[in-house]
């Protein structure tokens, strides 16, 4: 039987590791071609010799995706390969803690921390969405895009604000462009509860019990939750999908 994304080219930010490089492995493995990129050289070559090693095709670009420059040199990598795009996934991402603000409260966020949250999450999400969509609208046939948000997307959570703004505003884009370019294009966002990755084994590890209180798994997710439904939103099996922001977290929005 034909994988979910058989035949298809994909793009994958954030992919060195966790979320992104697990997303790339399933992509490969239901049949996508995989351009992965990331700011990590040697976590992205490793990605891209892990999907090597099952059989898959990769291609590895380091990039920054607030810089438009670095946005543009990356999407012309999976069209030399493969000579199109029909998938994309928009997962790179930092928080507070990758920039130096760990229990910070709104007024207290410094402004350069603030600013590079925003530049990151939110700009560079759009401007990875500007250069797939204008591909993806003039090639024959159709596209995904899925941007990763968070529940921090949807609600509040304390010393926050900088990476909840900038969530919050990742799902603004994805259902305005949804709306937009519908339905050529689909766009969908997913927003991961508490994963098990390296951005957030510090909290886990320091207050798991607390955190998983109000998830009603009791337990963490795994980089292979989300990587399935970015999967299953990506292919055909979801044609009619768009300007979703689907929640993998356990049941934690059900409360």
């Amino acid at each position: 039987m034909a994988g979910m994304l058989e035949g298809k080219v994909a793009l994958i930010t954030g992919a060195a590791r966790g979320i992104g490089r697990q997303t790339a492995l399933v992509f490969a493995r239901e049949g996508a071609r995989v351009a992965v990129a990331d700011l990590s050289a040697d976590g992205i070559r490793e990605t891209a010799a892990l999907i090597t090693k099952v059989g898959g095709q990769a291609t590895a670009v380091v990039a920054d995706v607030s810089k438009p420059a670095d946005v543009s040199a990356m999407m012309a990598a999976p069209l030399e390969a493969y000579g199109r795009l029909d998938c994309a996934f928009n997962n790179a991402g930092i928080n507070g803690s990758l920039a130096g603000v760990r229990g910070k409260l709104t007024a207290e966020w410094p402004e350069d921390a603030f600013d590079r949250l925003i530049q990151v999450n939110l700009k560079g999400t759009w401007l990875c969405m500007k250069a797939e969509l204008q591909q993806m609208v003039q090639q024959q046939g159709s596209g995904s895009i899925v941007n990763t948000a968070s529940l921090a997307g949807l609600t509040g959570f304390v010393s926050t604000a900088a990476y909840a703004a900038s969530k919050h505003g990742v799902v603004g884009l994805t259902k305005t462009a949804a709306i937009e370019y519908a339905p050529k294009v689909r766009v969908n966002c997913v927003c991961p509860g508490w994963i098990n990755t390296d951005m957030t084994a510090q909290i886990i590890a320091q207050r798991g019990p607390e955190l998983l209180a109000r998830v009603p798994f009791r337990e963490v997710g795994t980089p292979e939750d989300v990587a399935e439904m970015v999967c299953w939103l990506s292919s055909d099996r979801a044609r009619y999908v768009a300007g979703g922001a689907f929640t993998v977290d356990g049941g934690y929005m059900a409360n």
